[in-house]
């Protein structure tokens, strides 16, 4: 309920009538929005009781609101605002109040002009292409409702602190070093919610305005923007089949002071090819050589399909100089927001301390419902049966798309993730093909790839781990009817 006692105004010394005071007091609340139609109002003995007057005063006041079609009585529902208010009449009531959000904010404020905004779905729209995410209709949701209940009825949870479940870090480490050899401990282990707060986050610690940060062309746009926000200067460097090119990093790193190095080694966003083993090797090497900084950004390691997957960097010898983040939300869908950040204590503590800044708590009853799915091998199954499911539509959409669109587009099927990278003829416009694409029902949710600075072609990312087959049809029929000419 509304504090009725401090928004409604009684003159004691008025001639005119409370009951008329707090009619006309009620009319002005429901002007500004604070009581929006439909809304239910207190009781007259409620609202006396608040307003310290006779049952009667209020029954008057709600008497004459309902003569002027402003409130409406409904038998053993009591009092609610008109869903069709009256035209404002000037006589009792005064002028009609604005909003006070209506217009233009007086306030000035960052506008976040290099933040792309992600496109969201039309009303005409059957099927989304994104960026790659997971399919959310297979997570095991019966052993997560039973272990939620299970947790729930406990009187406490285990042990955590500023920094979450300390049951799940154990967990979460011990899962990592068996299927990426980190060799970690817990204390080399922070949860965020997500891999993006884990970027900023560990962005913010290292950059400062002025600071050049190292990256690919293309690269994640998302986190090239955190280091935008954050005031530093981008040098690229290309990226070919093979990964981001490592002799081009070493041509940077002699002509250049590089703060931070922002790189995918594994699946690269948004081209989605893998960094060779050679330049690993020479990374590495450079990494110590030049005491580079580095965030290695490992987002979907666990989906590999033709290979066994490269360790990360993280698990090579670096001394404390990678940080490397990862998520387990690509395994578990958007519903839930958890990623990880491993690094060195002394790092982690302040970490910790810039986390508590805009997150003060961590979501502890998910994490230890997730830690015990891990424990069990519950997690492990599940991720054996993504990869099968994600293999066969990686499959599926590629053998599909290169009998359709092959005089459209072009692409290497990857060795895993959850995304093709399409890159487009000369001759079909990407944003004709897109315009075309949504009136047909098939929209682009994630960011598109437009010929320009980083690029000399058209390109996008079609995400297939969440769309079955019907869908992978759908999405590819109307990509082609929207590539023919008339």
């Amino acid at each position: 309920m509304l504090p009725f006692k401090t928004l409604i105004k009684i003159d004691r010394s008025s001639t005119e009538a409370v009951f008329k005071q707090i009619a006309s007091e009620l009319v002005l609340l429901i002007q500004k929005g604070m009581l929006s139609p439909g809304m239910e109002l207190p009781s007259a003995r409620v609202l006396a009781t608040v307003l310290g007057v006779h049952r009667k005063t209020i029954m008057a006041a709600y008497n004459d609101l309902i003569a002027e079609d402003w409130i409406i009585s409904q038998e053993r529902k009591g009092y609610r605002v008109s869903e069709s208010l009256p035209i404002l009449k000037p006589r009792t009531y005064g002028n009609k109040v604005r909003s006070s959000y209506t217009a233009k904010s007086q306030i000035l404020f960052d506008k976040l002009e290099h933040v792309p905004l992600l496109t969201k779905a039309s009303s005409n729209c059957k099927v989304t292409i994104n960026d790659g995410f997971p399919d959310v209709n297979i997570f095991p949701f019966n052993e997560y409702k039973r272990l939620l209940s299970q947790q729930t009825l406990k009187k406490a949870s285990r042990s955590w602190n500023l920094d979450g479940s300390q049951f799940f870090k154990k967990v979460l480490t011990s899962f990592l070093n068996e299927t990426r050899g980190l060799n970690i401990e817990d204390e080399n282990l922070m949860v965020t919610r997500g891999a993006q707060m884990a970027i900023y986050i560990a962005s913010s610690l290292i950059i400062k305005p002025g600071d050049k940060v190292l990256v690919t062309a293309p690269s994640y746009f998302l986190a090239n923007a955190i280091f935008r926000q954050l005031g530093a200067q981008l040098i690229t460097v290309p990226v070919d089949n093979d990964g981001a090119d490592v002799d081009a990093i070493e041509d940077v790193l002699v002509n250049n002071h590089i703060k931070l190095l922002y790189i995918i080694p594994h699946h690269h966003h948004p081209t989605t090819v893998t960094l060779s083993s050679a330049r690993r090797a020479k990374l590495l090497e450079l990494i110590k050589r030049h005491k580079l900084s580095v965030i290695e950004d490992d987002y979907d390691y666990d989906f590999q399909y033709q290979y066994s997957p490269y360790v990360p960097l993280a698990s090579g010898a670096h001394h404390g100089r990678i940080i490397y983040i990862g998520s387990l939300t690509k395994v578990l869908g958007s519903n839930f927001r958890l990623g990880y950040m491993i690094s060195t204590p002394d790092f982690l503590h302040s970490a910790i301390k810039l986390k508590t800044l805009i997150d003060l708590r961590s979501d502890v009853l998910m994490e230890e419902i997730i830690a015990m799915l891990i424990q069990s091998g519950e997690f492990s199954r599940f991720i054996t049966k993504a990869n099968k499911l994600y293999g066969h539509r990686c499959n599926y959409a590629a053998d599909l798309i290169s009998a359709e669109l092959n005089h459209v587009v072009e692409f290497i099927k990857p060795q895993g993730g959850m995304a093709l990278w399409l890159k487009f003829n000369e001759n079909y416009q990407l944003a004709n093909v897109i315009n075309k694409s949504a009136a047909l029902g098939l929209q682009f949710s994630g960011r598109t790839y437009p010929k320009g600075q980083d690029l000399s072609y058209d390109a996008v990312r079609f995400g297939f781990a969440s769309l079955n087959e019907q869908e992978i049809d759908f999405a590819v029929d109307a990509l082609k009817r929207s590539t023919l000419r008339k």
